[in-house]
């Protein structure tokens, strides 16, 4: 049984934004804070940088071959090896399940603000819900993270709202020296912050494993992948340049809901508010990862790589229920696990190595001269190639260092 095709591009758009903006400026701005100091705002311009190619490569990847397991599926198109496929699409479904990981383990924090809690007692029952709304029905998930997804779009701009003032004033001074380039440990602070920073671009590329539910896809992927990292990029320069001139940026590394502390300072109001657009923004990702890991693993059972019970299908809600469960069981143990900044950075090691294989794919399909249809969006051999060079080169940073 297929997929129904019911995403259309503001609702795409909304899910890849739901998916870019929860934890990682959520949760992590303050751990990127704590490693890059005043030049957090640099270390997000790096990653956004980095990730600008690779969003390039994977709207033409998409438009040319629109279906679900999009990378393990561009793998086996680019160089027909099966094995390697299979390796790209568990390597995809790890991801998932590590960065929904360290979304629900960053849910905790902004719980405790209400109140303390053991963590063991708020991540269950909330993975058990996303869990339930994913299997629902893709159109209700995709819905009810719009809806997130716009509530979180709110917060960050109420931070902006309320921190507007700061911005005319901010000291560029300390970018101006930083690019005189006579302090190196500056810029091993700013790549080490961009590390953490890229996890919180990461997200655009799971769009593509929900390809065939989405109407159109080969025009409605590419902008929907465009779109989404362009509004997300403005987001956090702004939301980044109001942090660190409002808190000390070891003070918000040291907090657990980071954006909450810089409310209530800017404001001078109670923390909640932000405190609870922030655990609906955290859900929102979780809820988002655990459908994309689910549909990684229904498309590469498609294609027979793995057992087939993970592509059936329930017949009524039109939702792949045995990958779903399998996917929520794995994050589950994993954020009772494992750390916040162990997660974010395990993730950002994983997407780096699969955004290179990514650029790597594309370029061998160039290089073949494969058939494509004139809807597709093609672009030139240059960017894969630059793509694959800063992919790789980060890292080989975050190994050596």
């Amino acid at each position: 049984m297929p997929l129904k095709r019911t995403l259309t591009l503001p609702l795409l758009v909304l899910y890849g934004l739901g998916n870019i903006l929860g934890a990682g400026i959520y949760v992590l701005i303050g751990k990127v804070s704590g490693v890059a100091g005043l030049l957090t705002p640099l270390s997000f311009f790096v990653a956004s940088l980095l990730v600008v190619t690779t969003a390039f490569t994977y709207s033409e990847l998409s438009s040319r071959y629109p279906v679900s397991a999009g990378e393990a599926v561009y793998l086996f198109k680019a160089f027909g090896n099966k094995y390697s496929a299979l390796i790209i699409g568990l390597m995809i479904t790890t991801t998932g399940v590590l960065s929904a990981s360290t979304i629900t383990v960053g849910f905790v924090g902004y719980l405790q603000i209400f109140i303390d809690i053991n963590k063991y007692l708020a991540i269950i029952p909330i993975l058990l819900l996303l869990s339930a709304l994913a299997i629902w029905g893709i159109k209700q998930s995709i819905q009810a993270a719009a809806l997130l997804t716009l509530i979180e779009i709110s917060g960050l701009l109420i931070i902006i709202w309320f921190g507007r003032d700061y911005l005319p004033n901010i000291d560029t001074q300390i970018y101006i020296n930083a690019f005189a380039f006579n302090d190196a440990a500056l810029w091993v602070g700013v790549f080490a912050g961009a590390f953490l920073a890229f996890y919180a671009f990461i997200g655009f590329e799971d769009m593509v494993n929900v390809a065939e539910e989405v109407k159109n896809p080969e025009k409605n992927m590419p902008r929907a992948i465009l779109l989404s990292l362009a509004i997300a990029t403005i987001i956090y320069t702004l939301v980044s340049l109001i942090a660190v001139n409002t808190i000390a940026p070891q003070t918000l590394a040291e907090h657990d809901a980071p954006l909450a502390l810089i409310y209530q300072q800017l404001s001078g109001f109670s923390p909640n508010l932000i405190a609870g657009i922030g655990m609906l923004a955290i859900i929102n990702g979780a809820l988002i990862q655990i459908i994309m890991a689910s549909r990684v693993l229904y498309g590469m059972s498609r294609q027979h790589w793995l057992p087939e019970a993970l592509s059936r299908v329930n017949t009524t809600t039109g939702t792949p229920i045995y990958a779903t469960i399998l996917t929520t069981v794995i994050i589950a143990i994993l954020a009772l696990w494992l750390p916040i900044v162990t997660l974010a950075e395990l993730t950002s090691l994983f997407i780096l190595i699969i955004f290179s294989l990514m650029h790597l794919a594309l370029i061998s399909i160039k290089t073949n001269k494969q058939s494509v249809s004139s809807n597709v969006r093609q672009y030139h051999i240059t960017i894969p190639i630059v793509g694959l060079v800063t992919n790789v080169g980060f890292v080989l940073f975050y190994l050596i260092n």
